[in-house]
C-alpha cells in the first residue's frame, strides 16, 4: 500500500544570495542554494562544512560542571576507588558505557560496566544497579544516556556514599537530579555552545576533558567510530558538533576500524566503504538486537574486545539475536497491523495505541516506526511486565509527542524521551483511560495536514541538471542526516522511455531519458503504479546515486514518491 503523499518544496534564498555564494565559492548555483538551505551563508562556514575536523570541536570545559566532573573522576583515580560506567542498553549507551570502559581501563584497573537489564529493570538508572554499586564497593558511578530524570535513584545512590557523574542527552525535568556532577548540555543554564550531542558525545566529552587536563597518552580519536555509529543509530541532528564527530568516525572506520568494527565489516561488507545509511541498517540493529533478545552486555563484551578472534565469537551472538529479532519484528507487526484493520474505531482514530500482553518489550519500538509506515499518525505499542504496562511511542513530523505525553501524565507512572520518541509505563487499569486521552489531546492539536505523509525535497530541477557531476556535488554534503539530509530533488512531467517492469518484492523498474541518455529509475514498493506511469506522464521525487555494475559507473534515481500527471 503506497499512502498518498504531500510535497513540500524547502525555502529557496534568493537568487541574488545564491548568486553571491556561488561566486565566493566558484562553484555551481546548485551547490550554493543547496549550502544555504542549510544555514552556511559564507565561505568559511562552507570550509569547515566540508572539511570537518577535529579543530572544528568545542573545548568541553565549556559544559556546566565540567570542572567539578573531571576533578571528581581524578580524585577517585588518585584514591584508587572502584568506579561503575553506568549506561543505556541501546546502542546510544552501549558505546558510550564501551569508550568509556576502553579509556578508563587503558590506564586504570579499578573500573567495571554495568547495563541494566530491559525486561527486569527498564529503562534508567535502577535501583538494582546503584545496589550492584554498593555491594562491590562502588564509590563512584558514570551514568551515560541516562540518569537526567533519575531524581529518586540519585539521591539514594548518595545516601549510600556512592557519588554520581550522569553524562546524559535526553530534555530535562523541572528538577535536575542531586548527583555529585551533571553533564548535559541541554540544561538550561549550560552554556555549551551545541545542545544536540548523543549520549555517547557527551561520554566522550568527559573524556576529552580528562585527557586534555591529565593527559594519559591515550588516543581519544581512535574512539570516533564508536561515537559516529550513536549519533547515526541514535537519529540526533547530523549538524554542528555531531556531523564533525560523524564524518571523522566514518573516516577512521574506512580506514583504520577499531576491532570489533573490522571483525562486524569483515563478515557482513569486506571491502565495502561505509557510510550513514550502514550505521544505520547495517551495524545499529546489531549491536541493539542483544539489549532487545537477551541481554546488552553481549553487545558491550564486543565493542571492548581486544583481538578479531574474541570479536568474532561475540559477534556470532549478536548475529544470532538480531535474526532472532527480525522474526518476532514480522510476527508483532502483523499482529498490530490485523487488530487495527479488524477495528473501525481504530482505523479510524487519529493514534494508535494497542496493547498485547505477549509482544516483546525488546521490539515494540521498532514496530511502532513501522506501523507508522502504513497508518501515519502518533503511535503508541505497549505489553505487559509484571502486572504493569510499558511500552513505546513514536510521532510523525511535526508533531510533538513529548508534549502531547506530558497532557496525559495523571494515567502514567513514568514517562520520558523527545518530540519524536518516547518510553512510558502505566497501571493496566489506566489504558482505557490513557488511550483516551492520548486519542483527546492529539485530536484537539494536530492538524489534517500533519495526518498525510509528507516528502520534503530541496530542488525541482531540469533534465540537463542530470549528471555525474550533480551526484559528486550531493555527495559534498555527507553525512546525512536529521537536518542534513540527503538532497531530494524533483522532475516534472517525466515519461517512460521503455516498458516499466515490477522487480523483487513488488519494486518498480523504469527509465526516462534527460538529454538524450537512458536514465535508470527504481521505486521500491511502488509496483502498483505500473500502469499509470505505463500510460501518463508523472512528477518523481528521488534521490541521485551512481551504479556502479562491471566496473562501469551509471546514473540511478531513487525515486522517493511518484505524482501522476492527468
Amino acid at each position: 500500500m503506497v499512502l498518498k503523499k504531500r510535497w513540500i518544496g524547502k525555502p529557496l534564498p534568493s537568487r541574488q544570495e545564491a548568486e553571491r555564494l556561488k561566486n565566493q565559492l566558484n562553484s555551481g548555483i546548485i551547490e550554493a542554494v543547496l549550502l544555504l538551505q542549510r544555514g552556511i551563508t559564507t565561505v568559511e562556514e562552507a570550509k569547515h562544512y566540508f572539511n570537518p575536523s577535529l579543530l572544528t570541536l568545542h573545548d568541553p570545559f565549556l559544559m556546566k560542571n565540567m570542572e567539578k566532573a573531571v576533578s571528581r573522576l581524578h580524585q577517585a583515580i588518585s584514591s584508587h576507588e572502584k568506579i561503575l560506567i553506568y549506561g543505556d542498553y541501546d546502542v546510544d549507551g552501549t558505546t558510550a558505557v564501551s569508550i568509556m570502559y576502553k579509556y578508563l581501563s587503558s590506564f586504570y584497573p579499578h573500573v567495571r560496566y554495568y547495563v541494566p537489564d530491559r525486561f527486569s529493570e527498564g529503562y534508567g538508572i535502577s535501583k538494582d544497579g546503584v545496589d550492584f554499586a554498593e555491594k562491590n564497593g562502588i564509590s563512584l558511578i558514570i551514568a551515560l544516556d541516562c540518569g537526567i530524570k533519575e531524581i529518586e535513584n540519585a539521591e539514594y545512590s548518595r545516601s549510600l556514599g556512592i557519588d554520581m557523574i550522569i553524562c546524559d542527552h535526553h530534555n530535562p525535568g523541572n528538577n535536575i537530579p542531586n548527583a555529585y556532577a551533571v553533564l548535559n548540555p541541554k540544561q538550561a543554564d549550560c552554556p555549551y555552545p551545541y545542545k544536540e550531542l548523543s549520549g555517547c558525545g557527551v561520554g566522550f566529552k568527559l573524556i576529552q576533558a580528562y585527557e586534555n587536563q591529565y593527559n594519559t597518552n591515550f588516543d581519544i580519536f581512535s574512539l570516533l567510530d564508536y561515537v559516529a555509529v550513536s549519533i547515526a543509530s541514535d537519529i540526533v541532528p547530523m549538524t554542528g558538533e555531531n556531523r564533525a564527530l560523524c564524518f571523522l568516525g566514518l573516516e577512521k572506520l574506512n580506514t583504520l576500524p577499531s576491532i570489533p568494527f573490522q571483525a562486524m565489516l569483515n563478515i557482513l561488507k569486506p571491502g565495502h566503504k561505509m557510510d550513514v545509511n550502514d550505521l544505520v541498517f547495517l551495524i545499529g540493529p546489531r549491536l541493539n538486537a542483544s539489549g532487545r533478545i537477551s541481554h546488552a552486555s553481549i553487545t558491550v563484551e564486543f565493542l571492548i574486545s581486544k583481538t578479531l578472534a574474541e570479536a568474532g565469537k561475540f559477534f556470532q551472538e549478536i548475529n544470532t539475536n538480531n535474526t532472532e529479532r527480525q522474526d518476532i519484528d514480522l510476527h508483532t507487526l502483523e499482529e498490530a497491523k490485523m487488530m487495527i484493520d479488524n477495528d473501525e474505531s481504530l482505523k479510524n482514530a487519529k493514534t494508535t495505541v494497542l496493547f498485547h500482553p505477549g509482544w516483546h518489550k525488546g521490539v515494540i519500538g521498532i514496530v511502532a516506526s513501522r506501523l507508522i509506515d502504513y497508518y501515519y499518525r502518533p503511535t503508541i505499542l505497549l505489553t505487559e511486565t509484571d502486572g504493569q504496562l510499558t511500552g513505546s511511542a513514536r510521532s510523525i513530523p511535526g508533531f510533538d509527542l513529548y508534549s502531547a505525553l506530558e497532557k496525559c501524565r495523571e494515567y502514567l507512572d513514568k514517562f520520558g524521551g523527545h518530540q519524536f520518541a518516547a518510553g512510558l509505563s502505566l497501571d493496566k487499569n489506566m489504558l482505557d483511560l490513557f488511550r483516551n486521552r492520548f486519542e483527546q489531546v492529539v485530536s484537539e492539536s494536530i492538524t489534517d495536514e500533519m495526518l498525510i505523509p509528507m516528502v520534503e525535497y530541496d530542488l525541482e530541477l531540469r533534465p540537463e541538471h542530470i549528471s555525474l557531476n550533480l551526484i559528486d556535488i550531493v555527495e559534498k554534503f555527507a553525512p546525512f542526516g536529521p537536518e542534513n539530509m540527503k538532497p531530494r530533488f524533483v522532475l516534472r512531467k517525466m515519461k517512460c522511455a521503455e516498458e516499466p517492469r515490477i522487480v523483487g518484492n513488488n519494486h518498480l523498474r523504469f527509465a526516462i531519458r534527460c538529454n538524450g541518455s537512458r536514465i535508470s529509475c527504481i521505486a521500491f514498493g511502488m509496483g502498483d503504479l505500473l500502469k499509470k506511469i505505463s500510460k501518463y506522464e508523472f512528477d518523481i521525487c528521488f534521490y541521485i546515486e551512481k551504479n556502479i555494475w562491471n566496473g562501469n559507473t551509471y546514473i540511478q534515481l531513487n525515486i522517493k514518491d511518484i505524482h501522476i500527471v492527468q
